[in-house]
């Protein structure tokens, strides 16, 4: 179980489904699934919390070379990801968001990036085998253990990047850093090297794109709407 301060440190609808049912759009991933647990009460407010706010995310930096380390990394990713995400408006939306709640919850954005294709590959509307959904491939008793219940919401965007990213950072405070085995249980297959090395594999394609590597970027993040939840 995580301690208490680690977790609070994060601070950081049902009609979309059947639409996109109806519009043959919900295309079937092969990934694996987080499994429940139980969590101490503690642990399940701080999440929560990390996952509530809901605005835009609007990135403001400390200095310039950090504003210009993260627009490399973008425009990096960005080459690599035109032939996913074609559309320009699309592309640069997700790769923001995708920087923000990376960043937002302590976690590499390249290994996000990494975890994405190797999850859903890159698709919106994905659905595993085993129920999860979205991008990072999230499953719906997420919704009903640390958010408001509403599963549609994880083919929402920045919301299923959220409580990936949220529940990343938990399995790593779970697992004290060890990477390999965070993935692992991310994916549902704690201790087998497939999934892990899966993922680590195309984090390396994601920063050989960003022609410097991963830039590790600090930054002062605030929301659209200062103090909004």
């Amino acid at each position: 179980m995580i301690p208490v301060s680690t977790a609070v440190r994060y601070h950081l609808g049902r009609s979309l489904l059947g639409l996109a049912l109806l519009a043959g759009s919900v295309t079937l991933a092969h990934a694996g699934a987080q499994r429940e647990e139980p969590l101490a009460n503690a642990v399940r407010t701080a999440l929560s919390a990390a996952i509530a706010q809901s605005v835009p995310p609007v990135p403001v930096f400390v200095d310039d070379r950090r504003k210009e380390s993260y627009e490399r990394w973008k425009r990096g990713a960005g080459e690599r990801l035109k032939k996913r995400k074609p559309d320009d408006l699309v592309r640069e939306e997700f790769l923001r968001t995708v920087w923000y709640e990376a960043t937002r919850a302590g976690l590499d954005p390249t290994l996000v990036l990494g975890l994405v294709e190797v999850e859903s590959g890159f698709r919106k509307y994905a659905i595993s085998v085993a129920g999860a959904r979205g991008y990072m491939q999230v499953m719906p008793f997420w919704s009903r253990t640390i958010g408001d219940g509403d599963a549609a919401r994880l083919f929402h965007m920045q919301s299923n990047l959220r409580f990936g990213c949220v529940i990343l950072r938990h399995y790593l405070d779970i697992e004290k850093g060890d990477l390999f085995l965070a993935l692992g249980r991310y994916n549902g297959s704690r201790g087998r090297p497939e999934y892990p090395n899966a993922v680590l594999g195309a984090r390396k394609r994601w920063e050989n794109a960003v022609a410097e590597g991963t830039p590790r970027v600090v930054a002062s993040i605030t929301s659209a709407s200062p103090g909004t939840r």
